[in-house]
């Protein structure tokens, strides 16, 4: 199995970027997010499931999932967000390590939005958080998504503070800037990467002989 590193960050802090940018560099990309919506594409267990439990309403007109409104129940819902969470985890979580099994590449960037969320930060070898200033935050929130300020606050509002998840990084990469300064960032870390792979694929290799 690839050394695994995670990668995560707050709603708007640019993962995706920081993201693609380890791809040009030839990286496995395991993106939680892309994962989740495979799961619960038309006809998939998942998704017949969830329109059981909340009707047709979370379905748009062709038979895809209804995004919006299923984060709409959920948002207002704490039992409901449990119980979609307790669906859709295993499933996503099983594509996940078959996809890092598969991987041939000395390290895998396995992007978790909500990885210290949900407490899986132990999982990697190690976590790289993309972090930026909360106006920055917002901003690019509501730019890219088409939210209003509000809904954007309660956005982050939903997810772990700033600081915890900076509490748990390994590495950080700072994204107040503009785009062009994340490649020099990125390419410092990936040969650091590929190091700590090298020495821990060392270390298997002499825990076995």
């Amino acid at each position: 199995m690839s050394y695994i590193v995670a990668l995560t960050g707050g709603i708007g802090s640019g993962k995706s970027t920081v993201a693609n940018a380890f791809a040009r560099l030839g990286v496995t990309l395991v993106d939680a997010d892309v994962i989740a919506r495979q799961v619960v594409e038309p006809a998939t267990p998942a998704l017949k499931a969830l329109a059981e439990k909340f009707g047709r309403q979370i379905l748009q007109p062709d038979g895809a999932l209804n995004r919006s409104r299923l984060r709409e129940i959920i948002f207002s819902d704490s039992a409901a967000k449990a119980w979609v969470n307790q669906l859709l985890h295993p499933a996503i979580q099983a594509e996940t390590q078959r996809l890092i099994k598969d991987a041939t590449t000395p390290y895998v960037l396995w992007v978790v939005p909500l990885l210290i969320e949900n407490g899986l930060q132990t999982r990697a070898n190690r976590v790289l958080v993309v972090d930026v200033n909360q106006d920055v935050q917002l901003a690019r929130t509501v730019s890219r998504d088409g939210v209003s300020r509000q809904q954007a606050e309660n956005i982050i509002a939903a997810q772990v503070p700033r600081q915890q998840r900076l509490d748990c990084a390994d590495d950080i990469i700072d994204n107040n800037g503009g785009p062009e300064t994340i490649e020099p960032r990125v390419a410092s870390l990936h040969s650091h990467y590929l190091e700590l792979a090298a020495s821990a694929t060392r270390q298997d290799i002499n825990k076995n002989e």
